[in-house]
């Protein structure tokens, strides 16, 4: 792992979201982007070379959606940035960490991702990311 890339939070709604982390950061969102495959809108903000998503639903069977009705709004996932995501794959396979998928999807910011399942991490959600070149 290169560093941490950003930190997802789920949120009900993306606008009072982003009025809200405008105010505590000092500093506007510099992204709406959807993601229609995994059913989420998501906001960037950037700060001390972290970003942080906020992510709202887009579908009531989106899995935001299902985080919100169980969880609440919240930190949702890490996401660490990675030299080569179909190396990084077979190595945290090989070290025996739990992926939900085996093949990288696109992601928001540019990115292709995959999550290694919370069971695998302390019940912490982790991507692993990589900028597509």
């Amino acid at each position: 792992m290169k560093k941490l890339e950003h930190i997802g939070i789920a949120v009900k709604s993306l606008e009072e979201s982003n009025k809200l982390f405008a105010k505590l950061l000092g500093k506007a969102h510099y992204k709406i982007e959807e993601v229609a495959s995994e059913g989420v809108r998501t906001s960037f903000f950037e700060i001390g070379g972290v970003k942080i998503e906020l992510l709202e639903a887009t579908l009531p069977d989106s899995p935001i959606a299902k985080f919100i009705d169980k969880r609440g709004e919240g930190v949702h996932h890490l996401a660490f940035e990675v030299s080569n995501i179909e190396e990084s794959i077979t190595e945290y396979s090989n070290k025996g960490f739990t992926l939900l998928s085996q093949q990288p999807k696109p992601g928001a910011d540019n990115k292709r991702v995959v999550f290694m399942h919370p069971k695998s991490t302390n019940g912490v959600l982790t991507e692993l990311c990589q900028g597509l070149k």
